[in-house]
């Protein structure tokens, strides 16, 4: 993401924002709020003035306008945000205007921010210089890719093959041939992850058969296969030392931590009304928040006076591992300074 912000006065002002990718459309549709002012160039139906006794259906032309947010919509699928609200500046004042945002479109941004906005730009901007990095869960026979995007691992594809090392030249060798396929256009870092040895028996002969891949490829020993051998794999840190971002190996941490306190009554405090109550103690010091309840407006408040505390404020990714199992405690939590009767 390319990010410009103007003069900011006590959390209120102007941030510029061209997206360059779906993890920056996904980014965008937590930092444009509702009650948000938001100019973008869009397309809008404007009618000419013609003699002809039939009218002619109205053209469509480039406008800028500027809407007060009321709606945000971010679907995967469609590779864009929708943005919709009443028009504030432009022609048609008040009526109802979708702006269809897809990458490379330029979004001026005018609302209150706060610091968890300010480090979602920053991380936004940081990815922006790396390539995708995909981790290959494998297992016996069996391997699974994800593209890890901002917001959590992408499933990509499955790879299934005999793999029997009985199999003299045939099933694991068809196998590790079809993953040599597969993996050939890939372009950024690979993580090879998974127990056992038949990931460090693939990752020999992808450096062979691919060597422009061998600079670029990690392995990494997990517990878990499939999905989980990804989180385990982040978990470990594999895309701080790949990419510099530590966001979704801190989610994994994080969690991890919440449920070892929970599991032994300890210094933890999740549930809105639990949360917002460890916060009003003071007692706060790091507060999780799933990223469905950003625009909640209790949710905002309790992040709002956890930051007046001085506590830290996590947003988790409700597309990753960690954030559902947060999602699933109540969507918000706390790690306490000190255990509350």
């Amino acid at each position: 993401m390319q990010a410009e912000c103007g003069e900011i006065r006590r959390g209120y002002g102007e941030c510029r924002l061209t997206p360059e990718s779906l993890d920056d459309l996904w980014h965008l549709s937590h930092l444009v709020v509702p009650g948000a002012l938001v100019f973008a160039t869009t397309f809008r139906s404007v009618e000419t003035a013609t003699d002809k006794i039939r009218p002619e259906k109205a053209e469509k032309r480039p406008i800028r306008l500027g809407l007060r947010v009321e709606r945000v919509e971010f679907h995967v699928s469609s590779t864009r945000l929708r943005i919709g609200g009443p028009i504030e500046h432009g022609p048609e004042l008040g009526a109802y205007h979708t702006i269809n945002l897809e990458p490379n479109t330029e979004l001026s941004v005018i609302r209150d921010w706060r610091p968890t906005d300010f480090e979602r730009i920053e991380r936004a901007v940081r990815a922006s210089v790396f390539g995708a990095v995909h981790i290959l869960a494998v297992e016996e026979g069996e391997a699974e890719l994800y593209r890890v995007r901002q917001y959590g691992p992408e499933y990509v594809t499955t790879v299934t093959a005999g793999s029997s090392k009985g199999d003299e030249g045939g099933g694991r060798r068809a196998f590790f041939e079809r993953v040599q396929e597969l993996l050939r256009p890939v372009e950024g870092a690979v993580v090879v992850a998974g127990p056992g040895f038949v990931k460090e028996e693939l990752a020999a002969y992808l450096k062979t058969a691919l060597p422009a891949l061998a600079d670029r490829m990690t392995v990494v020993d997990t517990r878990r296969i499939g999905r989980g051998a990804v989180q385990d794999a982040i978990g470990q840190g594999v895309l701080d030392r790949l990419a510099g971002d530590r966001v979704l190996a801190r989610e994994v941490t994080l969690v991890d931590e919440l449920i070892r306190r929970i599991a032994v009554d300890g210094a933890v405090a999740y549930g809105m009304a639990e949360t917002r109550r460890a916060v009003e103690f003071g007692a706060a010091e790091q507060v999780l928040v799933v990223d469905r309840l950003l625009h909640d407006r209790e949710a905002q408040e309790v992040m709002e006076a956890a930051e007046g505390i001085g506590a830290s404020v996590a947003v988790l990714s409700s597309a990753f591992e960690p954030g559902e199992r947060l999602e699933g405690l109540g969507g918000v939590a706390a790690l306490l300074r000190y255990r509350m009767a």
